[in-house]
């Protein structure tokens, strides 16, 4: 088999599952009921965050909170203050795509 296949939970249960974590993306499923979340903190890759259902409530560095429904897709540069959360009734789902991995981030010249 040429292809390696990953899967992730289809409950709505809260979760932080780290798909695919190698040299090239880091690719995460996250699932987040009411008043639950991230703890605040920094970017540590370009991130890419898609909502799959829910609404994301996210403050970025020092602005106010913006809200962001299924189907959106946020870029969110390198080294961004990042403060995800769920604010609303239904589950929130996100896939966040983190490129390059972190880990080889450094080896690449950074212009901010």
């Amino acid at each position: 088999m040429v292809e390696k296949v990953y899967h992730y939970s289809t409950e709505n249960n809260t979760a932080v599952e780290k798909i695919i974590m190698d040299d090239n993306i880091n690719y995460i499923h996250m699932i987040f009921n009411k008043e639950e979340g991230l703890p605040e903190h920094y970017s540590n890759s370009n991130v890419y965050m898609t909502v799959i259902k829910g609404i994301l409530s996210i403050r970025l560095d020092e602005q106010e909170i913006h809200e962001y429904k299924m189907g959106d897709i946020l870029q969110i540069p390198y080294n961004t203050k990042m403060n995800v959360k769920n604010l609303h009734d239904d589950v929130l789902e996100l896939i966040v795509i983190k490129a390059p991995a972190p880990s080889n981030f450094s080896k690449i010249d950074i212009k901010k």
